[in-house]
């Protein structure tokens, strides 16, 4: 057994549809940790998702005439470098967000 206490703590977070700049955690912080979203498509016309580290915005999910609908898992490992995690979604996707977050 290692020396680590509970190497899997991740929290989850929900982010509803069309939501804007929603924080993950409950202040966030510089350094917190985002290990997967995953996206929930219902419908693709409007289903972008934004994930925003402080002022920095990284589009994840472009809207698409007939995209697939569904759900997709992405990987980040990333630590936050100038923020809080925020993630902005459209009226048609949803999202979770899997990771270590300030409270």
């Amino acid at each position: 057994m290692s020396g680590i206490a509970n190497p899997y703590r991740y929290q989850y977070e929900t982010v509803a549809a069309s939501q804007t700049a929603q924080v993950l955690g409950g202040t966030g912080a510089v350094g917190d940790y985002l290990h997967r979203i995953i996206i929930t498509t219902s419908a693709a016309a409007t289903s972008t998702v934004t994930l925003i580290d402080g002022a920095t915005s990284i589009p994840l999910h472009a809207a698409g005439g007939a995209g697939a609908l569904g759900a997709e898992s992405l990987e980040m490992n990333m630590a936050s470098v100038s923020g809080s995690w925020k993630i902005t979604t459209g009226a048609g996707c949803t999202v979770i967000a899997a990771g270590i977050f300030s409270a």
